[in-house]
């Protein structure tokens, strides 16, 4: 079942696939850094580009003008004179004004990062942050939870994917972008924030309070279960993100998987924001034949369509069993793993509908504070169809309840074993 294979080791290089802000609060999205895109003309990229030809930018310059003529400030004395606006008030004006441009779209995954939250972007990606311990987007228009990372403040409060997000420390979150939610929840460790929270079965809002802690991301865990309810000795590996050194931990737990004898594997992708693409493709690689689509970065004609393919290490024969877990808080690189594994007969997918991130997006440096992360192009499975908006659909749909979670019981667990022992 088992043959050790030479293996080219892992580029880490730029492209990201996941939700990245580790630090407890946002979700990143895919994205590529440091113009990784493909056939991307440069000048189209430049900041001193000039003025798109056949815009009319006169009703911006007039409504500039107005605003510098007639604004008064609603919360200020009768006798308080106006002064004119300064240097960084105008810079202000621009930040804004970008902001709107890239809201503008329509896109959860597109927004500019004005100075203060580029930094905090920056600080994030270094992972030097402290938090509550999940990730969030804009879906559907609304503050929605991605996943709570396991063992964290989010997780330990009762937080759960799919949960929306109504207000925070009484503010609502209505037209609330991610950076904004992000500049809000998270803070320093010990102090708490109040999250007011609507979930699916509820009747009404709850208030939810977190106390921030520094965040510690697990990566993989591997465990043989062995109890009372695992005396079959079915193998489980717990891969909590994607990040740079997930593969060889990984490439570690399969070994430890074949030398326990099992033959019979659970991949667990519950509440895996993403991470590195490469990552993804590395782990697809120890299952598929040299060549086989993994996935594709589609540019829709922006740029020429990057394939990644197997890397054809492909150790395991036919005996092997694979069930994979997935919840609504398995995203990208989750999405891109589970989805090649099945369409290739390697595994069955039992859980909920996964998260549904489908983009990828790219980081493109405006000013030397400023940033702008847009959605560049869309991942499409081996089958060539996108990652569906409302997450993947298991082979085997399996919900938790609350009541479920409350007395730790598994009952996706319990049927990724009922299915690998032939039940």
């Amino acid at each position: 079942m088992f043959e050790e294979k030479e293996r080219t080791p892992l580029p880490i290089n730029s492209v990201v696939i996941g939700a990245i802000l580790l630090a407890g609060i946002a979700f990143a999205g895919g994205f590529l850094m440091g113009g990784h895109a493909p056939n991307v003309n440069a000048a189209s990229l430049s900041i001193n580009a000039g003025p798109p030809p056949g815009v009319d930018f006169s009703p911006l310059w007039k409504a500039w003008h107005i605003i510098d003529e007639k604004f008064v400030p609603a919360a200020v004395a009768t006798s308080t004179k106006i002064a004119t606006t300064t240097a960084a008030q105008d810079q202000e004006r621009i930040w804004g004004m970008m902001e709107g441009l890239a809201a503008s779209l329509n896109d959860p995954y597109t927004f500019f990062l004005a100075p203060q939250e580029n930094e905090q972007f920056t600080s994030d990606m270094s992972g030097s942050f402290e938090g509550v311990g999940m990730e969030i987007a804009v879906k559907d228009q609304v503050l929605t939870v991605v996943s709570p990372l396991k063992g964290t403040p989010a997780d330990k409060a009762g937080i759960k994917s799919k949960d929306i997000i109504l207000k925070i420390d009484g503010t609502s979150t209505h037209g609330m972008d991610v950076g904004a939610a992000v500049s809000k929840i998270r803070g320093p460790k010990g102090t708490e924030v109040t999250l007011t929270v609507q979930r699916e079965g509820w009747s009404s809002p709850r208030e939810i309070k977190v106390t921030r802690d520094v965040i510690n991301v697990p990566v993989v865990t591997t465990s043989a279960h062995t109890g009372e309810t695992r005396s079959d000795g079915i193998y489980v590996i717990t891969l909590s993100t994607f990040t740079s050194n997930s593969p060889d931990l990984f490439r570690n737990a399969l070994r430890k998987f074949i030398e326990s004898g099992n033959k019979k594997l659970v991949l667990d992708l519950r509440g895996n924001p993403g991470g590195y693409l490469d990552a993804a493709v590395s782990m697809a690689s120890w299952f598929l034949p040299l060549g086989k689509v993994v996935v594709t970065e589609d540019y829709a004609g922006h740029a020429g369509n990057v394939v990644h393919r197997s890397l054809g290490y492909n150790i395991f024969n036919k005996n092997l069993k694979m069930v994979i877990l997935v919840d609504h808080g398995s995203a990208s690189a989750s999405e891109i793993l589970a989805d090649a594994l099945r369409y290739y007969g390697k595994a069955k997918l039992v859980g909920t509908n996964t998260f549904g991130k489908g983009s990828v997006q790219e980081l493109v440096k405006i000013t030397p504070e400023t940033a702008l992360k847009i959605t560049v192009a869309r991942w499409l499975g081996p089958d060539g169809i996108q990652i569906p908006r409302e997450g993947i659909v298991p082979d085997v749909k399996v919900e938790i309840t609350d009541e479920e979670a409350k007395a730790d019981k598994d009952p996706q667990m319990d049927k990724a074993v009922e299915i690998l022992n032939g039940k």
